[in-house]
């Protein structure tokens, strides 16, 4: 059974993402230290897209990397 938007945002919020203003439905995540901003135009009891799935651990292998170079 695939996730729903709000644990995908609580994970999120988990990894310190931050969210930021969006238009309309849209929300926009952003993490103090990765250039990536990753937008969910979803609602909370929806199913994560495969395309948001990839994003989130595109920006997890990102934040594991900056955090191996900064020891």
């Amino acid at each position: 059974m695939p996730r729903k938007i709000r644990d995908y945002k609580a994970e999120m919020t988990k990894l310190g993402f931050e969210q930021r203003r969006g238009k309309g439905s849209h929300q926009n995540w952003k993490h103090p230290k990765l250039p990536l901003i990753i937008t969910i135009a979803f609602k909370d009891g929806e199913d994560v897209p495969l395309y948001l799935e990839k994003l989130l651990r595109k920006a997890i292998q990102a934040l594991g990397t900056i955090e191996e170079s900064d020891q």
